[in-house]
């Protein structure tokens, strides 16, 4: 795609910038992606990791001759926080869904849930949902998902440093987890609601970092399109 001539203000982010993205609940990626495309005028952008939907949280966009470094963000490890609803699944193992399969969750004690955890952590195999873009036979395992086509997908090693449980408030589990590349909270979700006995599925998600980049320095959506009218007029007041 041929660069169209940009607003002179600009010209950082076609030269090369990273921005730390708050992304914002039901956005996808690809739309945080447009939407610096259409504020800063540049076509080369691209982000170092995909968000569902339904999580909110770090996203790192790339721009310009940085988007060659994207590769080295995505393989850094990754922190984040959530929850787990048990007592219940659901076929993507989140909120895109509808939950199913009910099952009583209250004998299920504090120890339990602790304990649970320990099965989760260091290096261990773990099979990616079918609701996922992995490709299966040349296309995305979501598109056969979709269409009630049984389809499975083989287990692949990933890591997971720490498993914590911050705070238990069933049928919901909070936690925080730090994990490697190739990590899929969902599906750690329904395999924690499932070794507890009592099925469960991912209700929340935030992306808190990624290697040494924050959350907590990122800009929300609202505050990097102020920053870039502001960069606009200053631009402008210059060459008046």
């Amino acid at each position: 795609m041929r660069q169209k001539p940009i607003d002179p203000a600009m010209q950082p982010y076609l030269d090369g910038k990273v921005i730390l993205l708050d992304k914002p609940l039901h956005w996808t990626s690809f739309d945080a992606v447009k939407k610096i495309r259409l504020l800063t005028g540049v076509s080369k952008v691209g982000h170092a990791g995909t968000l569902d939907p339904l999580a909110t949280g770090l996203l790192i966009i790339c721009t310009g001759a940085f988007t060659k470094k994207i590769n080295e963000y995505m393989a850094q490890e990754k922190e984040y926080t959530g929850s787990i609803t048990l007592g219940a699944t659901t076929p993507t193992f989140d909120l895109e869904s509808e939950p199913e399969n009910f099952k009583d969750f209250t004998t299920i004690t504090k120890q339990d849930i602790l304990n649970c955890t320990n099965k989760f952590k260091g290096e261990i195999l773990q099979t990616p949902p079918i609701h996922s873009a992995i490709k299966k036979n040349g296309k995305p395992a979501y598109l056969a998902a979709r269409k009630g086509e049984d389809i499975q997908l083989d287990p692949r090693k990933i890591t997971i440093r720490e498993f914590e449980i911050t705070e238990i408030a069933l049928p919901k589990v909070f936690f925080r987890v730090s994990c490697g590349t190739g990590t899929y909270i969902r599906t750690l979700a329904n395999d924690f609601g499932k070794e507890l006995g009592v099925g469960g599925y991912l209700s929340s998600l935030c992306r808190t970092k990624i290697g040494n980049f924050s959350v907590n320095d990122a800009y929300s959506i609202d505050s990097f399109i102020q920053q870039i009218a502001e960069q606009k007029a200053q631009g402008k007041s210059k060459r008046v």
